[in-house]
């Protein structure tokens, strides 16, 4: 059980957050707001706590540029049409946080004045300072890479004490652990031996930006009641990666 007297382990956090986690699992709705509200009440704990929040939001609920890319569509359109999907999920997410007293602000990498704040590194760690939780949209702002890759970009530009991968396991595995049930869980990994065994909880380019930035990942399961909080707070929760 998590105590919010207890000291956090990681006071600025960039959390990486699929788009699956905005979905009703039942009826397969893209964009769910009961869903989308408990990670936003998730996500007011971590505040409550006195961490300073980040967030990078995926955007495969709705679209993803590879899978268009094996339907035809050129992979630069596609993944433009993703980083587009991210930015909507981070509108969704800002809505909910805001329902329930958050202060949020959504910054993208792709300008769209009317709707969000382009990025901007001054901006966003004044927003952090200030207690409001910051929604990075759009990616990279570039085809070819992932929101893996943003959410460690974004990791090192603001500073973070780590990088939470929210999951739907609890952790690293040798292999599937839905396919191979004896598969291993690794408590601990350093970055060179993720790399080196092709573990595809996050893409190459992600983990080589963490490694020489020296953040340490910590992969997680998000829907188990209390692992995000402990994560903070320095439970041995998940897979750590790092030196």
């Amino acid at each position: 059980m998590s105590d919010p007297k207890s000291p956090l382990k990681y006071k600025r956090i960039l959390l990486k957050l699929s788009g699956e986690t905005l979905q009703d699992r039942e009826s397969g709705l893209a964009i769910d707001h009961a869903a989308t509200l408990r990670v936003a009440e998730r996500i007011k704990t971590l505040v409550d706590f006195g961490a300073e929040v980040a967030i990078v939001v995926g955007g495969g609920n709705l679209f993803r540029g590879l899978s268009g890319a094996e339907r035809g569509i050129d992979q630069s359109c596609g993944d433009h049409m993703g980083m587009l999907a991210t930015i909507m999920n981070a509108l969704a997410l800002q809505n909910a946080m805001e329902q329930i007293g958050l202060e949020t602000r959504v910054q993208t990498s792709i300008s769209m004045a009317r709707v969000a704040e382009p990025f901007i590194l001054r901006k966003a760690l004044r927003h952090l300072q200030k207690g409001r939780v910051v929604i990075f949209g759009g990616g990279t702002g570039n085809p070819f890479f992932s929101t893996d890759t943003a959410a460690a970009l974004r990791a090192s530009e603001i500073g973070a004490n780590a990088l939470l991968k929210a999951t739907k396991v609890d952790g690293v595995y040798s292999a599937d652990p839905e396919k191979d049930p004896n598969a291993e869980r690794y408590a601990t990994l350093t970055y060179r031996d993720a790399l080196s065994r092709s573990l595809k909880v996050m893409d190459a380019a992600a983990f080589s930006l963490c490694m020489e930035n020296h953040i340490p990942i910590v992969v997680f399961d998000f829907f188990e009641s209390g692992t995000i909080e402990g994560v903070v707070q320095g439970q041995t929760i998940g897979t750590l990666v790092t030196e």
